[in-house]
């Protein structure tokens, strides 16, 4: 004989504070729900117990000792000044990137133009106020904060950057990727010692991009073709935890072969850090008009940038009446 699931109801006190009976097969059914939704809780937290704990802000790591800068004419150092993609070499010419014939005039072209008060390659970047893009990106002209979720990591940068957004779920390369300036990035968490926990993220970036983009402020360049692939793989310092590894390699065309360096970020010991708010429209001391740039004096307006340059076409203008 089957059992039945009704039994005797059972009563429950309403908003209205009279009693309502109900089927004690509901009761179970609300019973059973509940424990299916704790048992759900108890196996996302399991999951994302798997992922490393990377909270905090992650400032870009700086040489111990100046370095000479061989990027503007070899003046100054690099420590505290300009960043540099290869964090343990100078900006500019220190460098010393594999760059093919082609690129390394370019980057000469760039060096001359800035020289006399232009901003070469960089143009974009610091006068038009546009995203540096990959690999500028990784710079961390700001702290950066990283979000950790089974499906995505974010990478919260800030200024003219805003974020990266690492898949992790799986997921296959599109068909047509939507050129954009951090690229479309697939990631995989690996435990790299058997512990159970993820430690390393690999990471690879793929184009098109939008462009140009250039490696620092000398306008050391990547290929106009904005074909490049970067691979990264992402771990905490087993020695040293508060320092995060960041060991990137580009595939460009204008290289002569891929380019590996390993940039480091180190933690902010504050468990609650400051965030700044930064943006690089803001108290903007340049303005780009067409293709030249120019001074914005603090009266609000216009001053040349090089000796003799042109004032910009004003043909849209009527001359003020006498």
């Amino acid at each position: 004989m089957r059992a039945s699931l009704s039994g005797p109801p059972i009563k429950q006190l309403n908003e209205a504070g009279t009693t309502t009976m109900l089927p004690r097969s509901s009761t179970r059914i609300a019973v059973a729900l509940t424990a299916t939704l704790m048992m759900v809780g108890a196996a996302r937290a399991a999951d994302e117990a798997k992922y490393p704990d990377w909270r905090g802000a992650w400032a870009r790591w700086v040489p111990p000792s100046p370095v000479r800068d061989a990027g503007n004419g070899g003046t100054g150092f690099t420590a505290g000044g300009q960043p540099s993609f290869d964090q343990t070499k100078p900006w500019g010419r220190g460098q010393q990137a594999p760059l093919t014939a082609e690129y390394r005039k370019v980057f000469e072209d760039s060096i001359a133009d800035q020289a006399k008060g232009g901003q070469g390659n960089f143009f974009d970047h610091a006068v038009r106020c546009m995203p540096g893009g990959m690999p500028l990106m990784t710079v961390a002209f700001f702290p950066m904060e990283f979000v950790v979720t089974p499906e995505t990591t974010y990478i919260l940068i800030g200024g003219a950057e805003h974020y990266r957004r690492i898949f992790t779920d799986g997921r296959d390369w599109p068909k047509d990727i939507e050129p954009t300036y951090a690229g479309y990035s697939i990631g995989k968490w690996i435990d790299s010692d058997g512990s159970g926990r993820y430690d390393t993220l690999e990471v690879e970036t793929r184009g098109p991009f939008k462009g140009p983009r250039a490696y620092d402020a000398t306008g050391l360049p990547l290929h106009f073709d904005n074909e490049s692939v970067f691979k990264e793989r992402l771990f905490r310092d087993k020695a040293d935890p508060k320092i995060l590894h960041d060991v990137i390699t580009v595939y460009d065309h204008a290289l002569t072969r891929p380019w590996t360096v390993d940039k480091k970020y180190v933690r902010d010991p504050n468990p609650r850090p400051d965030w700044d708010e930064a943006y690089c429209t803001e108290n903007r001391s340049m303005i780009a008009i067409g293709k030249d740039s120019y001074f914005l004096s603090g009266d609000g307006l216009l001053m040349p940038v090089r000796k003799g340059q042109a004032p910009p076409d004003l043909r849209y203008f009527k001359p003020a009446a006498k």
